[in-house]
Parts: structure tokens; C-alpha cells; sequence
């Protein structure tokens, strides 16, 4: 049996919260599959969100660009074969951090994407920061595994991305927005969403499958499980596009 377990690169921080899970699922993971004290193998960057909050703000992409390329380089200098970037908005500039490293990323629009194609949903409703509900960057990624996606009104978006900078990228967890979320949730249905994804890794500290009316896509959790496969040597649909 080869109990080889391969290094991921997990560029993480944006927010801890939510890095935190990734770290906890995939050791997880790795534990149930190989037993005894099996663990994961991580190179671990995990930036101060503070910084990269500014950019966002600011709409300086470049340098956030900038930032998680240095994060994935030192992923790779510290072994990691795979990186990953351990949230959803930050994929806007994925492009930019696949082009500068030598090994793959495991882009999370790709782990939801094999996942709607795995529970046979054409249609995710989108649940995250207004960048990824309102830009291309998200939906034309799932659009290339053949799932079309709805977002909620522009009253809406804007709910859902202050209760996720607001609250829960600091720990901050609502009944109030719990509910809010489900009200949102329950229009998307109503535009025709087979499923929902919780396209911020935080969304999933809020809102659970219990929760919704619709099933639910957890970005941090499909995206966790990925990687575990990647590690265990189980690269599978979900890491590329083809």
C-alpha cells in the first residue's frame, strides 16, 4: 500500500475562520482513510486579511494579486505539489497565481462545479461577496462544467456581503442573519436554483443544510475534499477542468 501522502499548499487567512475549517477537514480526511496517526502534509500561508480586506477596498487588484503569488510561492518552496486559494473572492485573481507557480491549482470553482455535476444540478444559486455575484470571474468557472448559476437582486447582494465582512469573516455568527441568508435563499429558488452554493468558505458557520430550503453546495467542504483527494493520491475530476 503506498502511504505516500502528498504536500498541499493552502493559501489561507482571508479569514482564519474559514482556513481553520479547511485544516480541520482535510486532516480529517486523511485520518479516516489511513488511520492511526495520519495526517496531512501542509505548507501553510496564511496572510493577514487585514491587508488584503485594503486591496479589496481599494480596488487594487494587482496587489492582492501580488500578495497571494508571494503566499503561493513560499507554498511551493515549503513542497507543496498543489495549492489551493482557501477562498471563493480571491479567485478573481487566480489566473494571476496559476500563471506564476510550477505545480497546479485546484481552483474551488472547479471542486463545486464537479459537485453540481455529481447531484445532477444544472442550476446553483450564488451566495457569497458581491464581487463573486456579480462579476464573471465565478459564474463563467461553472459555466465550463456545464452549470448555470442565478444571483439574488441587487438589495439582496448587498445584504449578503455586509453580513460577510461585517460578521462572519470576524467570527461574528447571527441568528438575525441566519434568517436573512434563508429568505434569500428561498427567491433563489424561486428564479429556479436546484441548490444553492455558499460561495463564501465563512457562509457554512452560518447556514447549514438543516437550515435551507434548498440543498447546499459548501464551497470550504467540496473544496476541502478536493484537496484531501489530491493528498491521498485521488486526483479526480474536481481539479481540473479538463
Amino acid at each position: 500500500m503506498d502511504t505516500r501522502i502528498e504536500t498541499l499548499g493552502l493559501i489561507g487567512g482571508m479569514s482564519w475562520h474559514s482556513t481553520a475549517t479547511y485544516y480541520r477537514l482535510i486532516n480529517e480526511a486523511v485520518a479516516a482513510e489511513r488511520g492511526g496517526h495520519a495526517s496531512a502534509s501542509i505548507a501553510l500561508q496564511s496572510l493577514d486579511f487585514a491587508e488584503v480586506r485594503a486591496c479589496q477596498l481599494d480596488g487594487d487588484w494587482d496587489r492582492a494579486a501580488a500578495l497571494l503569488v508571494e503566499a503561493g510561492r513560499r507554498c511551493v518552496a515549503g513542497g507543496a505539489s498543489t495549492v489551493a486559494i482557501c477562498t471563493n473572492l480571491m479567485h478573481k485573481v487566480a489566473p494571476q497565481v496559476e500563471a506564476a507557480l510550477d505545480v497546479p491549482l485546484l481552483h474551488i470553482g472547479d471542486a463545486i462545479g464537479a459537485e453540481a455535476n455529481r447531484r445532477d444540478w444544472g442550476t446553483l444559486g450564488i451566495l457569497g461577496t458581491r464581487w463573486v455575484m456579480e462579476e464573471d470571474f465565478y459564474a463563467e468557472r461553472l459555466a465550463r462544467h456545464g452549470v448555470a448559476t442565478v444571483v439574488p437582486a441587487a438589495a439582496d447582494r448587498e445584504l449578503v456581503d455586509t453580513i460577510v465582512f461585517d460578521e462572519l469573516t470576524r467570527g461574528v455568527v447571527r441568528d438575525a442573519s441566519r434568517d436573512a441568508y434563508v429568505d434569500v435563499i428561498r427567491v433563489l429558488a424561486e428564479q429556479g436554483a436546484d441548490a444553492v452554493v455558499l460561495a463564501c468558505t465563512e457562509i457554512g458557520l452560518l447556514v447549514s443544510p438543516d437550515d435551507s430550503p434548498l440543498p447546499l453546495i459548501d464551497s470550504a467542504e467540496v473544496h476541502a475534499r478536493a484537496l484531501a483527494d489530491v493528498a491521498l493520491g485521488r486526483l479526480g475530476e474536481a481539479a481540473s477542468v479538463g
